[in-house]
């Protein structure tokens, strides 16, 4: 018996459809402005571009275990979230990339945001599996 989709808790699940909208916003967003931000972010178009391809893809993944988590799946959201964090605090200590001003600060920000996300996730999982309300392999 499967108990994935309707005893996940909801912070799990809220975090994780909030992580899937915004990732995915973010990668229409680098995918069809890669122009105008290139020039405001000091980022490549093509960087860009393949950001956004990476992350309308990742979305779409993420939403698909927000409607059916099991936690190795969850698991993996978690650790995209903290390398992508980490990656994004990497450019900007190292200066890959030559971002501008504004573009260090969206990439920090964005970490931030990404980071609370892999938090969220975190917690969600824990009360999922520490309440016994929810089976971690997705089996009841």
């Amino acid at each position: 018996m499967t108990t994935t989709t309707t005893a996940a808790p909801s912070l799990l699940r809220l975090a994780l459809r909030v992580d899937a909208v915004v990732s995915g916003l973010n990668g229409a967003a680098y995918l069809l402005l890669a122009g105008p931000l290139s020039d405001l972010l000091g980022l490549s178009t093509g960087i860009l571009r393949g950001i956004g391809v990476f992350l309308l893809v990742f979305g779409a993944s993420v939403w698909l275990v927000g409607d059916r988590p099991v936690a190795p799946a969850v698991r993996t959201v978690i650790t995209g979230n903290l390398l992508w964090t980490a990656g994004s605090v990497a450019v900007v200590v190292a200066d890959l990339g030559t971002p501008t001003t504004i573009g260090a600060v969206w990439l920090v920000l964005q970490a931030v945001v990404v980071a609370g996300f892999a938090v969220l996730q975190l917690a969600g999982l824990r009360g999922a599996t520490v309440s016994g309300r929810w089976a971690p392999s997705g089996r009841g």
